[in-house]
């Protein structure tokens, strides 16, 4: 098995092209979920994403949307399709 790929926020951040707060306050907790997604080692405050988990979860279609139809994510929760 291959050994798993640990990334800081920033590191993370760099690779999905999000900013570093928005995965802190907006990401992390409701789509990144501890113990698969990301993990504190020895119970600290920092946090080691696991770079595998989050790109499998990535590839995969979301149960919202129909496969091949793209959204737009609106601010009241509802999708625009165009």
């Amino acid at each position: 098995m291959a050994q798993p790929t640990y990334l800081t926020t920033d590191e993370l951040s760099q690779r999905i092209k999000y900013d570093a707060r928005t995965i802190r306050e907006r990401l992390k907790d409701s789509v990144l979920i501890e113990g698969t997604h990301y993990f504190r080692p020895f119970g600290g405050r920092k946090i080691l994403f696991l770079w595998e988990a989050i790109e499998r979860d990535m590839r995969t279609p979301s149960l919202d949307t129909p496969v091949g139809m793209s959204a737009i994510p609106m601010a009241n929760g509802a999708m625009v399709h165009g």
